[in-house]
């Protein structure tokens, strides 16, 4: 399949799940991935944490930072004050969204109201739902002082309300960037579809030309900044805009860059498997004994990574990121079904534990602490405790006396020590070997 029938599929997956959403890539981003042939079949990274800088002037409104792809693979584009196109507009955020199988942009727009960003808490009143951080009241803006940084601007209209920021905030400890698959599990309530329907107006010339800035700033590539963007945000664009500048011109984006960017990196697909198991142990929605099939699925393809690479001077062959990605896949339709099989259990501690230790292991593999034979090893060890657990509630009626939980949490010790010791053993993965 052509790198571009398989964009067309993951549009048209999405369109049947969210017929109400324009969910397309941008033109630019688009033309970009078709030309240098690449599938964005890699999750992006973590949102950075940073402060918001402080307000410009009256009348400017906060947009995200949010991570774009481009020809050399991922990178931040700031948050930003901006004045919106016209009275009344508020700012609907852009966000990434798993289906079919790829990574897609929705991309972001202006409008009477604030509709679906697919629960993505960036912060700064966009908590995953709505905006809390401002309003429309008359021909002027007001702002939430709960929420925005006024820094050294006399500001006249502003207001204070908590409430709103906590109501319309999803919990996003992990920082998750993407909504489906492995990220957050959200879905557009009935106002926003409706929002979705309204007259929407495109990103202005300015937040066009910030994130043609960012493009070109190789400090904002993530592989080179490693999920730590040198600029994570600022108060207006022409003060980054002067940043970006000076960092194309005293170290502008190489060739090397750009293949680094692109390759497949299978130990993010890996982190990402881990984190659903560890999601759905924490929500109930998988048991122990389904975690431990999904872990051993897990550790199989570990295994087969690292044997690979080291049968191949540390790279994988094209054909075998190919057969590593079906394998992924099969295994990712796997944890889907068993954590929407109506098998669940009450969140309890022990399911807990053995949750921590998968995110532990998800950790490892995104920031290359861990190798994936060291990520193997763990997924074989927490899958036998994992069918341990189940083999003893299953003979118990469901429960674990208190000498199995004293065992279970022995165990557990063990493993977390091992986790501990690859993740500073200096061995580390080098995704961007894996070239075909």
């Amino acid at each position: 399949m052509t790198l571009r029938s398989k964009i067309n599929a993951w549009l048209a997956a999405a369109l049947i799940a969210v017929p109400m959403l324009t969910l397309t890539l941008p033109a630019a981003q688009a033309q970009v991935a078709i030309g240098i042939g690449v599938s964005i079949h890699v999750a992006p990274p973590v949102l950075p944490v940073y402060v918001q800088p402080p307000l410009p002037a009256a009348g400017y409104i906060w947009t995200p930072g949010y991570w774009n792809y481009g020809e050399a693979g991922y990178f931040w584009v700031p948050g930003v004050w901006v004045q919106p196109p016209t009275v009344g507009l508020l700012w609907t955020p852009g966000y990434w969204g798993f289906a079919g199988g790829a990574y897609g942009w929705h991309t972001g727009y202006w409008g009477p109201h604030v509709g679906f960003y697919g629960g993505v808490n960036y912060g700064f009143g966009y908590g995953g739902v709505g905006f809390a951080g401002g309003e429309w009241r008359g021909g002027a803006f007001a702002y939430n002082s709960a929420v925005a940084n006024f820094g050294s601007v006399h500001v006249t209209n502003v207001y204070e309300n908590r409430t709103i920021v906590t109501q319309n905030t999803i919990v996003n400890v992990n920082h998750v960037s993407f909504n489906g698959g492995a990220g957050i599990q959200a879905q557009a309530s009935a106002q926003e579809m409706q929002a979705a329907n309204e007259h929407h107006f495109e990103p202005t010339p300015n937040q066009v030309q910030h994130q043609n800035f960012a493009a070109q700033d190789r400090s904002q590539l993530a592989t080179v900044n490693q999920g730590h963007p040198a600029t994570m945000a600022s108060s207006n664009v022409n003060e980054y805009h002067q940043v970006a500048q000076q960092h194309a011109q005293s170290q502008p984006i190489s060739a090397a860059d750009r293949s680094a960017g692109r390759n497949y990196n299978p130990n993010t697909r890996e982190a990402n498997q881990d984190q659903r198991i560890a999601n759905g142990l924490r929500s109930g929605q998988m048991t122990s004994g389904e975690a431990a099939r999904a872990e051993r699925t897990q550790s199989n393809i570990d295994q087969q990574v690292h044997n690979d690479r080291e049968a191949n001077g540390g790279k994988l062959t094209g054909q075998e990121r190919q057969q590593i990605n079906s394998e992924q896949n099969a295994a990712s339709r796997q944890i889907y079904d068993e954590k929407h099989n109506g098998n669940t259990v009450k969140p309890n501690e022990v399911d807990d534990r053995e949750a921590n230790q998968q995110q532990r292991t998800a950790n490892g593999l995104r920031s290359g602490q861990m190798t994936s034979g060291e990520a193997a090893q763990t997924n074989r060890n927490q899958a036998q405790v994992a069918q341990q657990v189940h083999n003893e509630r299953a003979a118990n009626g469901g429960a674990l006396t208190k000498q199995e939980k004293q065992q279970v949490n022995h165990e557990q010790n063990k493993n977390s020590k091992q986790i501990y010791n690859e993740k500073h053993n200096n061995k580390t993965a080098k995704p961007a070997k894996d070239r075909g």
